[in-house]
């Protein structure tokens, strides 16, 4: 099992188990507007765009249409054809790294490109996998199949039933999605005949919505989910979880776990690791905290912890990550440690916990993941990774906090992301011919493409201390900018309170710190995200290698032409310095997040590598509500705003969508108290007449299901409606949360975006 924070968008956490039962997302959008506060809610202010709230709504889908067509007329000129081929050059090349997971004795990979839009799942063995052309077996063809079906299906993953022991792996329940959201469709497949199971003989077929699904056995899954007329939470979160026969139905099926409305949302899996077989329920009380329980003779047993501590369970062992300070038997433990105690010890009563990692001010835990013997701690030392290796088997040194033996793994160049995680722990070990200790890398940087290499984990010889790392690239990606041209500096900004901020900055060798450059300043800023460094063809093709016609110089010197420069801030609020920096911009200290970027903005300028008309920031989820702020809170530090399927009006926020599972990391806006700090950072609240905003593209999906459309739509009908200039609003009316479902919706987004950008900022403003 691999922990890690959330990915780049709000969704909850992993669940307790391995990925058999990992969690599948969020709540389906509601299609009509949300309803009004309960009664003794803090007022809400008019607004007059509340008609946009019905999603689907025809009078509501024309505005839409009339503001995509006057978006389009102003962007997709001759420049912006050229960048939306060479960004999807990027996207469909065939020259990616393949990325695989192993089953059994095949390697996995889902792959899209220009003649498979909608993608290939497919498998090789490793010796065919290692070769430059490897030899795939497609196991379904994602276009055919919705050719087939007339359904615009998105492949979301696969989740294996174990065999028997000696036997392969051939059933799966596959994730589709309709329309590129967080709802899907699971439905049994066959690898070895490459069919669909068919329900009328039995075969697992669920209907579409948010939820989890983990196999029991073979015949039984623990299912959490809203179809069927199965109970939402207020979140409209499965609430319920049930055990699914085959042959049944879910509305007729006996369930095993509930949790209150209130909470964010019901998990059921079962983790089949032989020898260590359990069922577990997770109840999310809301996004960061939960209760993990597991099931024994037939009752739920909860791990006796706090609701914030993080748990995860792996063979013999139970792995704790705090949020905040945790003190057990006169022992403080500090938030972003890892401990580990013995799995049945722990539920009998047994308080011994072993420290496996302890933070300090500059390093955090950012990940672990397990191979047969070994556990790999991934961490970020002021943003730049750094690897353990930590042996079960053998005590720490003296004097290092590790209660385990400690081995630093050499792969991680300064100022870059290197990740370890196993190939397959369950495999027989090394020693015995099998793959159980082998582990991947994924190493990148911005000006490093990537690369992926393998490696195997051995105790050293009797007498020598550590673990002994043999790893070797198998795949690397490809250059598609010319990377040795450019640099990566980071640099470290000084927000309003004195907290040193630390970003990254990518430009040309010899950058002319003349205030003229052309900046993109990027940023997220929540949910205990880390942003750091990565390699992005798209980046360099749309930002760093596209050329200004010629900007005047300093001091009144001549036009030169000139490249962009692209940062990335690390924020409070994310998770660069684990837990601590994420809770330091939590609900009333929002704004510190916001004084942050904006410190970062300022910092640039100062340096000379920008000004305000050749600054822009771009953001997309949470990262649009921090640009929607810059918009508001900051317009006088930028020329241009990129603002993507963002939150925006906080005080609905919670009744649109999957909205109201957040309300940990914003607050509830329905309390009066609350709503107090909550309106400071409430974009579309805080727009006034008479102020001289940045140029703003907001753009969005009809089908994103966790944030929505809704409040894109009703931030640019009101600034529209102000009269202020240089508005512009586009919504893609598929690809869920991620504004695209294949690679061409993929390429047009993002060269929306970058070409917005640099109209507005590199000399020819819309």
């Amino acid at each position: 099992m691999t922990t890690t924070a959330a990915d780049s968008a709000p969704v909850p956490g992993p669940a307790l188990p391995d990925e058999d039962g990992a969690p599948a997302g969020a709540a389906p959008a509601a299609t009509a507007p949300a309803g009004p506060a309960p009664a003794g809610s803090a007022p809400e202010p008019a607004d007059e765009n509340a008609w946009l709230e019905d999603i689907y709504g025809e009078e509501q889908l024309a505005w839409v249409t009339e503001q995509n067509s006057r978006t389009e007329d102003l962007l997709e000129d001759a420049a912006y054809a050229s960048l939306e081929s060479s960004i999807l050059e990027v996207l469909d090349s065939t020259d990616r790294i393949a990325m695989v997971g192993k089953r059994g004795d095949w390697y996995y990979n889902f792959w899209k490109d220009g003649n498979n839009p909608k993608g290939l799942w497919r498998r090789t063995s490793w010796e065919s996998y290692c070769t430059d052309a490897p030899e795939w077996d497609v196991l379904l063809d994602v276009d055919a199949l919705a050719a087939a079906e007339g359904e615009e299906w998105v492949f979301h993953g696969a989740t294996f039933l174990r065999p028997a022991a000696g036997e392969p792996y051939r059933r799966a329940l596959l994730a589709l999605s309709p329309d590129g959201g967080d709802a899907n469709r699971y439905r049994e497949f066959d690898v070895d005949s490459r069919t669909f199971v068919d329900p009328a003989a039995g075969g697992f077929d669920l209907p579409t919505a948010k939820g989890n699904v983990s196999w029991l056995d073979a015949d039984t899954l623990l299912v959490s989910s809203t179809a069927d007329g199965l109970p939402k939470t207020a979140s409209s979160y499965a609430r319920t979880g049930v055990t699914l026969k085959r042959g049944g139905t879910l509305a007729g099926s006996p369930r095993i776990f509930d949790v209150p409305e209130q909470h964010m949302m019901a998990v059921v899996a079962h983790d089949s690791t032989p020898g260590f077989e359990r069922t577990f329920a997770v109840d999310y009380i809301d996004f960061f905290n939960r209760t993990n329980l597991v099931l024994r003779d037939g009752e739920w047993v909860a791990i006796d912890v706090p609701t914030d501590v993080n748990v995860s369970a792996h063979r013999q062992w139970l792995l704790f990550r705090p949020q905040q300070d945790w003190s057990v038997d006169g022992a403080t433990y500090p938030a972003g440690s890892l401990l580990a105690a013995d799995f049945e010890d722990y539920l009998a009563g047994a308080r011994s916990l072993s420290v496996l990692f302890t933070p300090d001010a500059r390093t955090s835990l950012q990940s672990w993941s397990w191979t047969r013997n070994f556990l790999l701690l991934n961490l970020l030392q002021d943003v730049s990774s750094e690897i353990r290796v930590l042996d079960p088997s053998l005590p720490g040194a003296s004097g290092d906090g590790c209660a385990w033996a400690s081995t630093p793994l050499d792969a991680c160049p300064p100022l870059h992301d290197v990740t370890a995680y196993a190939v397959d722990d369950e495999d027989d070990a090394a020693a015995d011919g099998g793959a159980g200790d082998d582990f991947w890398l994924v190493a990148t940087g911005f000006t490093t493409p990537s690369t992926l290499l393998r490696g195997t984990l051995e105790r050293g010889e009797p007498g020598t201390a550590g673990v002994v790392s043999r790893h070797a690239a198998v795949k690397s990606s490809p250059s598609f900018f010319s990377d040795a041209d450019y640099e990566v500096q980071q640099h470290f900004a000084v927000s309003e309170d004195g907290t040193r901020v630390p970003y990254f900055q990518v430009a040309a060798h010899n950058l002319p710190l003349d205030g003229q450059n052309p900046t993109q300043l990027s940023g997220y800023g929540g949910f205990e995200v880390s942003r750091t460094p990565a390699y992005s063809g798209t980046v360099g093709r749309a930002w760093l290698e596209r050329r200004t016609a010629g900007l005047p110089g300093d001091g009144g010197a001549a036009p030169h032409s000139r490249g962009g420069v692209y940062v990335v801030a690390n924020i409070r609020g994310g998770g660069e310095y684990g837990p601590s920096w994420h809770r330091a911009a939590l609900k009333e200290n929002r704004h510190k997040a916001y004084q942050d970027f904006a410190a970062v903005a300022r910092d640039l300028i100062s340096r000379g590598v920008t000004s305000p008309e050749r600054l822009g920031c771009v953001g997309g989820s949470n990262g649009g509500l921090l640009v929607g702020n810059m918009l508001t809170r900051y317009p006088e530090l930028f020329g241009a705003v990129s603002c993507g399927v963002p939150l925006l009006d906080m005080r609905r926020y919670t009744r649109l969508s999957a909205g109201h599972s957040w309300i940990a990391e914003y607050g509830d806006p329905d309390d009066p108290a609350q709503w107090e700090f909550i309106r400071t950072f409430s974009p579309y609240h805080l727009l006034k007449d008479g102020v001289e905003y940045p140029e703003t593209f907001i753009w969005t999906a009809t089908s994103d299901d966790r944030v929505g459309p809704v409040q894109a739509r009703k931030m640019a009908a009101r600034m529209l409606a102000m009269g202020i200039p240089n508005v512009w609003f586009h919504e893609a009316l598929e690809g869920g949360h991620a504004g695209a479902s294949d690679n061409r919706q993929a390429a047009a987004l993002q060269a929306r975006s970058q070409h917005f950008l640099w109209k507005a900022l590199a000399g020819g403003t819309p």
